[in-house]
């Protein structure tokens, strides 16, 4: 089966993005394909490079970075979302002059669009 998944919630602080990690690794062990994940609202700050855990925690930023290339799996970040929390490519960093960008490599900026087209050809698309 072919899954997408929608995170909304931060890197940490809470739960959601932790357990959506977690269920991505149960579904690619069981066989199943992970096609992309889409994080939106709060769960933008998984694409955030300058997000820094301490050296003992989980580092759940570069996670799904290291899943997105071992699986080839979209890391599709919404861009509304992100721009009203800070994250940037170089290309939106450039267009608003600003002097760096902050997306983690093997994330994408892309609108809703992205979404409902994951929507309209996985299997299963799961939210946490």
């Amino acid at each position: 089966m072919s899954y997408t998944l929608v995170v909304t919630g931060p890197a940490y602080g809470t739960q959601q993005a932790t357990s959506a990690w977690q269920f991505a690794q149960a579904l690619i062990t069981r066989g199943h394909k992970l096609e992309s994940v889409f994080f939106y609202q709060e769960g933008i700050s998984n694409a955030n490079q300058l997000i820094s855990p301490a050296s003992d925690e989980f580092d759940l930023v570069r996670a799904w970075q290291r899943l997105a290339e071992q699986q080839g799996t979209v890391l599709n970040v919404c861009v509304a979302a992100a721009l009203r929390r800070g994250v940037v490519d170089e290309q939106e960093a450039a267009l608003r002059q600003q002097t760096t960008a902050n997306l983690q490599p093997g994330f994408v900026l892309s609108g809703l669009g992205s979404l409902a087209e994951a929507m309209l050809t996985c299997d299963r698309v799961m939210q946490f």
